[in-house]
């Protein structure tokens, strides 16, 4: 896959390069059950893009069931243990160290994509950055796309961090091309605890 150089440019990218060197608590060592459903309910369409993949779960179970898999994550050390499980497991998937918030830039490779998966990587935006990665999204999600995120439920409305329904709505209106097509509480697991989360599907209209 030839796609234009994106080196991360956050800071941030060294704090998930240390809490990869470990085990982190959100790397379960398999897909959130959202996406499985997901996935069973038939709403996965290649190529898919995966952004925040981590150790690569998500990609590669979406991979091991024949669909075009690109995951990306600002993590040096996370890309390498995704590249190497796909290498051990023998499951076709490109994983490349990549800004999310650079998604605009595949335009410059005419990449586009029918599904973008997110699991847990918008509800740790600030509130600019969420602006920005929404509007990469509308650069690079094909007409008639989906996107899926799973974030923890945001617990006031004062704070940033989490995301709601209504947030979601907000950020992608119809008037600017989306549709909110689902928005269903769930939890998202981690290692030794849950929290309460939302899973919601936007379409690129």
């Amino acid at each position: 896959m030839s796609v234009p150089s994106s080196a991360p440019e956050r800071p941030v990218a060294h704090v998930y390069d240390a809490a990869y060197a470990g085990v982190p608590n959100w790397d379960i060592g398999r897909p959130q059950q959202a996406f499985v459903r997901l996935l069973d309910a038939g709403l996965v369409r290649s190529p898919v893009l995966d952004v925040g993949c981590g150790t690569g779960e998500l990609s590669l179970f979406l991979a091991r069931h024949g669909h075009d898999v690109l995951g990306i994550d600002l993590s040096m050390t996370a890309i390498r243990q995704a590249k190497e499980k796909a290498r051990w497991r023998r499951v076709a998937a490109d994983f490349l160290v990549w800004d999310a918030l650079n998604v605009s830039r595949f335009r410059e490779a005419n990449l586009s994509f029918r599904t973008i998966v997110d699991s847990a990587m918008l509800h740790i935006l600030g509130d600019r950055e969420r602006d920005r990665f929404v509007d990469g999204l509308g650069d690079v999600l094909a007409s008639g796309g989906l996107y899926c995120v799973l974030g923890d439920a945001r617990r006031t409305e004062r704070e940033i961090y989490g995301i709601t329904p209504g947030e979601i709505r907000d950020r992608f209106r119809r008037a600017d091309g989306w549709e909110v097509l689902f928005a269903l509480p769930t939890v998202f697991e981690r290692r030794w605890s849950s929290n309460r989360a939302y899973f919601i599907g936007v379409q690129r209209l």
